[in-house]
């Protein structure tokens, strides 16, 4: 029984371990960008903007790196 716990809480720090870097307080957008969506992954998130942009940032320096024109 005291195995099944050790194995239980190794389990939970395993899967807690590899958390993300946290998010910036503010974003800065390009002049004029308005958010409409917001996702993320491992080391990056995304923006999607009113004027059909998709913004993808770096999660841990914040800088820009890559601007996606969509086209209706």
């Amino acid at each position: 029984m005291i195995g099944g716990v050790l194995l239980i809480i190794g389990l939970i720090v395993i899967r807690f371990y590899d958390v993300p870097p946290p998010l910036p307080d503010t974003l800065a957008l390009p002049q004029g960008a308005q958010a409409m969506s917001f996702t993320q992954g491992p080391d990056w998130y995304a923006v999607v903007t009113t004027d059909n942009q998709i913004l993808i940032f770096d999660r841990v320096t914040g800088n820009l790196k890559q601007s996606v024109q969509i086209s209706p």
